[in-house]
């Protein structure tokens, strides 16, 4: 029989994987772009002395990932990954476009669109995490899931190399170039899968035949139950507790640090006064340190060690991490803030991939789109109190974020042991 991009015999055509990163990655260059001036724009379009207003503003893209994450992923089971990448792509773009416009408009209502409509559009990432689902086998999943890792730091390394060559003003003063690549670049990824991703999900023709009542079409949509299916087990439910206070803390360091190391004119909380340039390239090196530990160190290490092992080390890693940078912001210790930088990204680098790919183990492979959708949604949650709350806590005192994220992640680290503990493949079940 004769296959078709969209009606794969076999799964995805030879190289598709390759496709799913490039995709991902040229996707997360734009997001990598703005992610570390966003704060830095809003800080200059008005005076916000308590810091909620801009926490507000980097807490709208997540709001928005938790609130359709899920709605993208059960799509995904339904009418397949590819078009959902592809609207995610195409969304991208545009929002970027109009990123572009509010900055040079020295707009802040335009900045708030252009980030929720970014949000909405980001939320497809678990869509491409459930196409690395359909095209490994459980033993290959955390190698898989290291994939998209990879996309993720290699796109946040060259993100902000590019925000600081798009600067206006030799790259001291902000403007549209950040705005405009970001676009581009999104561009570049939905010509790139259109020509050359095809559909993975192998059951979506069988669930569409099998499916006579037309009301549960869309049930996964509106009445969650993609929430349900995914905590349908105490693993899962101890597992997506730890997705959202794992990432509740990355949030509260990601979203405070280029104003930790830039400082404000609306307050002095900050010793270090670097320049844009130099805070461009701080998130470039976080970026390129994760994509090497997670396809150097954490790959390889998937063969040898567990999921639940590296997921469980990761979140030591992390508390120990987050401690020792609170101490070092705390006595203005700019080489202890690196060492402390290091040790957070190599726990960050081992858990992300290690709890994707729990999730998709444990979940039923029918729905694991839905399942990574709440996975990510949970996450999204995470990232909006994170954002929320990270700029006034470092508004009263520089190390205080990190001293948050310290205590909250041995929290996690208790959830992924439960999680650990109850957790099976789902063929096991």
């Amino acid at each position: 029989m004769s296959t078709t991009p969209d009606q794969p015999a076999s799964g995805p055509r030879r190289g598709a994987l390759l496709v799913i990163f490039l995709v991902v990655f040229i996707d997360l260059i734009g997001f990598g772009i703005v992610l570390p001036l966003l704060p830095l724009y809003a800080d200059q379009f008005t005076v916000d002395e308590s810091g909620w207003i801009i926490g507000a503003l980097m807490a709208s893209f997540s709001l928005m990932q938790f609130l359709f994450a899920p709605i993208w992923g059960a799509a995904s089971d339904r009418w397949g990954r590819r078009p959902i990448i592809l609207i995610g792509l195409a969304s991208s773009c545009f929002f970027y476009s109009l990123f572009a416009w509010a900055s040079l408009q020295n707009s802040l209502v335009g900045l708030f669109i252009a980030r929720i409509g970014a949000g909405i559009a980001g939320a497809t990432i678990p869509t491409a995490q459930a196409y690395i689902a359909d095209t490994t086998t459980a033993e290959n999943r955390t190698r898989g899931m290291a994939l998209i890792g990879m996309a993720f730091g290699l796109g946040f390394t060259l993100g902000p190399v590019f925000a600081y060559a798009a600067l206006v003003g030799g790259g001291q003063s902000l403007g549209a170039g950040p705005g405009l690549l970001a676009a581009g670049l999104s561009l570049t990824a939905w010509v790139l899968a259109i020509w050359k991703l095809p559909e993975s999900n192998r059951f979506r023709q069988s669930a569409v035949a099998l499916d006579v009542a037309p009301q549960s079409r869309h049930a996964g949509w509106w009445r969650g139950d993609a929430w349900r299916a995914a905590l349908g087990s105490r693993a899962l439910r101890y597992l997506i507790l730890g997705f959202f206070v794992v990432i509740l803390c990355f949030a509260l360091f990601e979203t405070s640090f280029s104003m930790l190391l830039r400082g404000s004119e609306h307050s002095q909380y900050n010793p270090f006064q670097f320049d844009l340039p130099q805070i461009c390239l701080v998130f470039a090196g976080i970026g390129l340190l994760s994509a090497l530990i997670q396809g150097g160190v954490v790959r390889p290490l998937s063969k040898k060690i567990s999921n639940r092992t590296l997921a469980i080390s990761g979140a030591l890693i992390e508390v120990v991490g987050f401690a020792s940078l609170s101490w070092a912001v705390q006595s203005q210790k700019l080489a202890a803030v690196f060492s402390a930088l290091f040790v957070i990204v190599i726990g960050y680098a081992c858990l992300q991939p290690s709890l994707y790919a729990l999730l998709s183990r444990w979940s039923d492979p029918k729905t694991q789109g839905a399942a990574l959708g709440v996975g990510q949604s949970a996450s999204a949650m995470g990232r909006i109190l994170g954002a929320l709350f990270s700029i006034p806590l470092i508004r009263i005192a520089a190390y205080v974020p990190a001293l948050v994220s310290a205590a909250a992640m041995a929290i996690a680290l208790v959830a992924i042991l439960l999680a650990c503990r109850y957790g099976r493949d789902y063929q096991e079940t």
